[in-house]
């Protein structure tokens, strides 16, 4: 290990990984997606498109990764795009309640019993995503 920046991280995963998806790739080395959602709670469905570089993980998700790898999490942030030079990061609440909908809908273990036939309001949508939580025991929203 190597001071890289502002975090300690594997030479090889330093300033070079510019994107998340690889960077987080690395930091997680052997670690398996399971390893991963035993210990921080995310579940690997939706690791998975983000080590891949498919999709882009919230300020929530990203301060959970940042304490289980040991790492910044304002890089992480800054590498995500939530984060600007010397800002706070952004964070759009409906976007982040409807990347959590999605991620229960991709659970494969969750299964609606209707699909719903019309568009469900935020609030609605963050109601099922806490049931899902309370019922599976994993954090997909902060």
């Amino acid at each position: 290990m190597r001071v890289v920046g502002e975090w300690s991280v594997r030479a090889e995963c330093g300033p070079g990984k510019t994107t998340i998806g690889p960077l987080l790739r690395c930091l997680r080395g052997d670690m398996s997606l399971w390893e991963i959602n035993c210990l921080s709670g995310i579940a690997g469905p939706y690791l998975s498109p983000i080590g891949r570089g498919h999709r882009t993980p919230g300020p929530p998700i990203l301060k959970r990764m940042a304490a289980l790898f040991g790492v910044g999490v304002h890089d992480l942030l800054r590498r995500a795009g939530h984060l600007e030079d010397g800002k706070e990061p952004r964070v759009d609440l409906a976007l982040e309640v409807e990347r959590a909908y999605q991620f229960v809908l991709a659970d494969r273990r969750f299964l609606m019993a209707a699909k719903p036939k019309s568009p469900l309001s935020e609030e609605t949508k963050r109601l099922i995503v806490e049931k899902y939580e309370r019922l599976s025991g994993k954090r997909a929203l902060d």
